[in-house]
C-alpha cells in the first residue's frame, strides 16, 4: 500500500468554490475537459459520444440541487471534483502505488503507468471524485492542472487552473490553504468555508463557501411590489383586458 507524506505539505493547494455565485453553467466542466484532453493526464476518452448512451471520463461535474421551499428555497450548483485530501484514503489502499500526494504542494497524483485500474481508489473515496477511463484502463482524477500551474512559459496571471480561469462569475478561486493571510484562506475565513463529510477525517484541502441566506423580506424604503400602472385607452389597454380574462 501507498504511504502518505510524512510531514505535512509546505503548501497546500486547492480550490475554494462560492457555492453562493456558482450559476452552473458547466464552463468548468467544460474547460476541464479540454485542457486535461490534452494535458497531464491526456486523453480523457469518451464511448458513444455521439450515441444513445454516451459516456466519457470526466474530471471535474457539476450537481444541482433544491434547498428549502417556498419563498425560501433556493437552487444550489455543487461542483465536484477531487479535494486533495490530507488524510487521503485513495492514496493508501492503493495497491502498485500509482496514487500518491505530492509532499511539496499536497496535490494528488495518479501515475498512470502504474495504476493497474483495480478500482479501490474509487470505492476509499467517499466524495465520487475518481473517474476509471474505460478505454486506456486506468484511474484519472483532478490535477488541479499541474501541468498549467507551474508552467513559466505561461503568463504568471495564467497559471491557475482552467476551471478557475474560465469561471464566468468569478465562484471559483485557487491557492495555497496552508498559507493563513493568501486570499483563499481569507476567503475561508470571511464566509466560513467548509469541507464535505469532516465527520470522515479525511481532511479535504478544498473548500465550499455556503450560499449566502436569501432576503425573503423588502428592504427599508423598497417597495415589495410595484403599484399597478394607471389604466390608458385605446389598442394596448383593450388588448391587456382580453388577455386578462
Amino acid at each position: 500500500m501507498t504511504c502518505l507524506p510524512s510531514e505535512p505539505p509546505a503548501r497546500r493547494l486547492g480550490l475554494v468554490i462560492d457555492l453562493d455565485t456558482c450559476v452552473g453553467c458547466q464552463a468548468c466542466v467544460i474547460a476541464c475537459k479540454q485542457w486535461n484532453t490534452g494535458g497531464h493526464p491526456a486523453p480523457l476518452t469518451d464511448q458513444e459520444p455521439y450515441g444513445i448512451e454516451p459516456r466519457g471520463a470526466f474530471l471535474n461535474r457539476v450537481h444541482s440541487y433544491e434547498a428549502g421551499e417556498g419563498a425560501a428555497g433556493q437552487t444550489v450548483h455543487f461542483p465536484k471534483s477531487c479535494l486533495h485530501c490530507d488524510e487521503a484514503a485513495c492514496v493508501t489502499v492503493c495497491p502498485t502505488g500509482a496514487s500518491y500526494k505530492r509532499s511539496e504542494d499536497g496535490i494528488v497524483l495518479v501515475q498512470e503507468d502504474l495504476c493497474i485500474g483495480c478500482g479501490l481508489c474509487a470505492w476509499a473515496c467517499p466524495y465520487g471524485a475518481r473517474e476509471l477511463d474505460a478505454d486506456q484502463g486506468v484511474m484519472k482524477k483532478c490535477t488541479l492542472c499541474i501541468d498549467r500551474i507551474y508552467n513559466e512559459n505561461l503568463p504568471e496571471a495564467v497559471r491557475q487552473p482552467a476551471c478557475v480561469a474560465c469561471c464566468p462569475t468569478g465562484a471559483r478561486h485557487f491557492g495555497d490553504l496552508a498559507d493563513p493571510d493568501s486570499a483563499v484562506s481569507r476567503l475561508v475565513a470571511e464566509r466560513n468555508g467548509f469541507g464535505p463529510l469532516p465527520e470522515l477525517g479525511y481532511q479535504p484541502t478544498n473548500r465550499y463557501l455556503p450560499p449566502r441566506p436569501r432576503r425573503t423580506a423588502p428592504a427599508d424604503g423598497v417597495p415589495a411590489a410595484l403599484e399597478p400602472a394607471a389604466p390608458t385607452g385605446g389598442f394596448l389597454a383593450w388588448l391587456d383586458r382580453v388577455l386578462s380574462d
